[in-house]
């Protein structure tokens, strides 16, 4: 029979697993975060204060996110936000050993050859971001407003296919969010459903 430690200690683990996967909630202020960039050195969410910032969970391998790629998509939106004075992090949540997770170097290679415009690659191998964020899919996006609140939390686009054809077509969500926060409204669309792979979480 469980003693009573043992039950108190499954309540706390029970308890910081929920916490840990909550979700986070618009308007509120975003889940502070540290982590190292693909150059290896530090950043944490505190340091872009006063900065509109763009999270953009990726996974180079997922057909969703080469669908963006691929067509040249996210590119574009993170140049036209980089023109805004927007902060585009890219964030890569997977474990050692699963689909997705590269090093520092290997990131940047990918960025490169892909002419990705990120303003920095924040490497995540514990998930500790992406579960701070209920980070589900690749690609999965969130924007924080320059005094650290969140503006919007859901997909890239308003069709959820792989197939590239489907993008001039679809509703561009971040685009429109970043639009909407620059001109001082309301967020239109501000929790949208992700749609893509799943985060490769260590199990």
């Amino acid at each position: 029979m469980p003693t009573r430690r043992t039950l108190l200690l499954a309540s706390l683990i029970t308890a910081t697993a929920g916490t840990a996967l909550a979700t986070p909630v618009l308007d509120a202020p975003a889940p502070a975060f540290q982590a190292l960039t693909a150059e290896g050195k530090p950043l944490q969410l505190a340091d872009l204060k006063g900065k509109t910032v763009v999270l953009e969970w990726t996974n180079h391998d997922c057909p969703y996110v080469r669908k963006h790629y691929g067509a040249g998509n996210l590119q574009s939106q993170q140049k036209a936000a980089a023109a805004q004075g927007v902060v585009w992090l890219q964030v890569i949540s997977s474990a050692p050993g699963e689909q997705g997770h590269v090093d520092g170097p290997t990131a940047l290679k990918l960025n490169q050859s892909r002419g990705a415009a990120a303003t920095a690659v924040l490497l995540d191998p514990k998930g500790e971001i992406g579960r701070a964020y209920a980070a589900k899919t690749t690609p999965h996006l969130f924007i924080i407003r320059p005094d650290g609140r969140l503006a919007y939390k859901g997909g890239i686009d308003a069709i959820a296919s792989a197939d590239p054809a489907d993008i001039a077509k679809a509703k561009q969500y971040v685009p429109a969010a970043l639009a909407d926060l620059a001109a001082g409204r309301k967020v239109q669309d501000a929790s949208t459903l992700p749609y893509g792979c799943s985060v490769k979480y260590a199990s």
